[in-house]
């Protein structure tokens, strides 16, 4: 697909999405549906994107709600009363970035086959336009963060923690201080303030941009610290000594909690995860939140999720919801440190990291790669290249949001040459 990433339609604004890419993808998604709801993040260029996307659906008849500034699990929550939901958002991209991301009424962003319908309909130019009298009405919505709330609160027990929550300045602000605070914690906010800036940080909530959460938690002696990114459907954690827990164990515990037949991860996610839950059958699927939510669909599977923070839990909704997964820490924290829950999980050496690679340049490197790859071992492609080893794996994977190489390698031993040789051959292959 020519949009569509591994997460809706993302880029800089007016570089790559302009009002007239919002304008079309509009039109086309009212001509497959009649009733929208849109939410959006803080960005700067959210509000032109906002408008182009109005004009577009009125122009097809479709009835337009506006939901505002909200997080993508409250929009993906309040989609559930119309026929689509879009949420403006570029998520844990930079400031400069904007995008689109369209939802199903069961939460679940659009599928492969959805997508492909909205680029068909505009690369023909098959709008659905109608006459002047049968243009779409617009209005505006309200309720809808608190609705999202009621739900959540309604499968919590109550918590006292004392809990650190970063937003990032972004969405997550209108509504995770708030719904923590209703289940009986001690919140303490950081950057809880949306500003499209995002002044404060960079809104992926990765280790190396929560110097501020951490020495926080420990300043504060609370016992966990919380963080979003841009729009909160991504929700990463600091324990009660100020470590950063990764995503992997993060998905570890949450699939522990309610541990059943089978859950979704993507190719990239630890050995932690398969060792961790035992006779649990452990599905691996494309880098993608989506591709998570159609596997777990799919499977019947009763959780999946991310290493880069996104958590889906199928019994609320299809979307990763960082809210509802910053309700379940807390609760997973209630009789035991989260540094003992992690320290308990098997730990193995893990390396990621990226290569700059122009979109024009990617097939090309994938394919030099992929060559030298298969004489190292067993090679699968559900999403980039993964080479199965005796003591561990690696991935190599094109980014579906920015322009970069991912890799990642993990082994019980020698991690760091396994991780040097594979980025030489990558940077090879790229110049």
């Amino acid at each position: 697909m020519k949009l569509f990433g591994s997460s809706g339609i993302r880029g800089p604004a007016n570089k790559v999405i302009g009002p007239e890419l919002a304008l079309n993808v509009g039109m086309a998604v009212g001509t497959v549906a009649d009733s929208i709801v849109i939410g959006k993040d803080p960005r700067i260029a959210a509000d032109m994107i906002e408008q182009a996307l109005i004009a577009g659906l009125s122009a097809t008849g479709c009835e337009v709600t506006l939901g505002g500034l909200m997080s993508t699990p409250t929009l993906a929550f309040a989609t559930a009363d119309y026929d689509c939901g879009i949420m403006i958002t570029a998520s844990h991209n930079p400031a400069e970035d904007v995008g689109i991301k369209l939802w199903n009424p069961d939460g679940m962003a659009f599928d492969s086959q959805q997508q492909e319908r909205i680029e068909h309909i505009i690369e023909n130019n098959e709008y659905a336009t109608v006459i002047w009298n049968e243009v779409g009405a617009v209005k505006y919505g309200e309720g809808f963060v608190e609705r999202h709330c009621n739900k959540i609160l309604s499968k919590m027990q109550s918590s006292n923690k004392r809990v650190v929550v970063d937003c990032g300045c972004g969405a997550g602000s209108t509504i995770t201080p708030y719904l923590l605070r209703k289940l009986g914690c001690e919140v303490i906010t950081l950057n809880c303030q949306p500003d499209g800036y995002f002044p404060a940080r960079s809104p992926e909530p990765v280790e190396k941009n929560l110097g501020q959460l951490i020495k926080a938690v420990v300043a504060f002696e609370a016992d966990i610290g919380i963080a979003h990114d841009g729009d909160a459907d991504r929700m990463m954690v600091v324990d009660e000594q100020g470590n950063f827990v990764s995503g992997d164990e993060l998905l570890a515990l949450f699939a522990l909690q309610d541990k059943q037949e089978k859950v979704v991860v993507p190719v990239d996610t630890s050995m932690i995860v398969d060792d961790a839950l035992g006779d649990t059958e452990v599905l691996r699927c494309r880098v993608g939140d989506v591709y998570v939510a159609e596997q777990i669909k799919a499977s019947g599977a009763y959780f999946g999720g991310e290493p880069s923070g996104s958590w889906i839990f199928p019994d609320v909704s299809y979307c990763p919801d960082g809210i509802y997964a910053a309700a379940r820490i807390v609760n997973l924290i209630a009789d035991s440190p989260l540094s003992k829950m992690v320290a308990d999980l098997p730990h193995y050496p893990t390396r990621r990291g990226t290569i700059e690679c122009p979109e024009d340049r990617k097939e090309e490197a994938m394919q030099q790669i992929k060559q030298s790859l298969e004489m190292m071992g067993d090679v699968t492609t559900i999403d980039g290249i993964r080479v199965d080893l005796e003591d561990g794996w690696v991935l190599v994977r094109p980014s579906g949001t920015e322009s970069k190489i991912r890799i990642t390698a993990e082994a019980r031993k020698d991690v760091d040459e396994l991780f040097d040789r594979v980025g030489s051959i990558a940077r090879g292959a790229i110049q």
